[in-house]
């Protein structure tokens, strides 16, 4: 499966986990700058967006580019999906990641990898990729997301305990 396709899958299984909790949540196809998902509460007057990032379980990364820096507000999450390669024996994993967490704590990463020497000394050149280490692999440059895995209920904070 190619990054994209698994990309676009990923964003159905959020939404479609999301949905299954109560909510109401549509994929944006793109339509929406910054937000994959958008998902409310049944009444429709509390929303969320969310900014979804798709991996491989087992890998040591996950890329969320530049664009995680940025803080988008209180109410915009992004959640890393973990969609196993079709035939596998993995479960799926998802990390809910508030946006002040994220934009915070890969800023820092990013400033911290460009301020040491690299490899015989070298500079480091800034790019447009950042990335998230996923769990149990560390790394000096990351953080550690591991207290946000499954952590759903961020979002039912902000959209309120859905209906069953």
């Amino acid at each position: 499966m190619d990054k994209t396709t698994r990309g676009n899958a990923s964003q159905f299984f959020i939404a479609g986990q999301l949905c299954r909790m109560g909510y109401s949540a549509v994929v944006t196809l793109g339509n929406t700058p910054n937000t994959d998902i958008l998902c409310s509460n049944v009444e429709g007057t509390k929303f969320v967006h969310i900014q979804v990032k798709t991996y491989v379980p087992g890998i040591r990364t996950c890329s969320v580019g530049r664009k995680a820096e940025k803080f988008y507000g209180d109410n915009f999450f992004w959640i890393l999906g973990g969609i196993p390669k079709w035939g596998s024996e993995d479960p799926f994993e998802y990390y809910i990641i508030p946006s002040a967490v994220m934009s915070k704590n890969v800023k820092e990463k990013s400033d911290h990898w460009l301020a040491t020497p690299g490899k015989n000394g070298r500079e480091h050149k800034d790019s447009n990729v950042r990335i998230v280490t996923l769990p149990p692999f560390k790394s000096e440059h990351s953080w550690s997301i591991e207290g946000y895995k499954d952590r759903w209920d961020l979002i039912e904070e902000k959209l309120g305990a859905p209906h069953q």
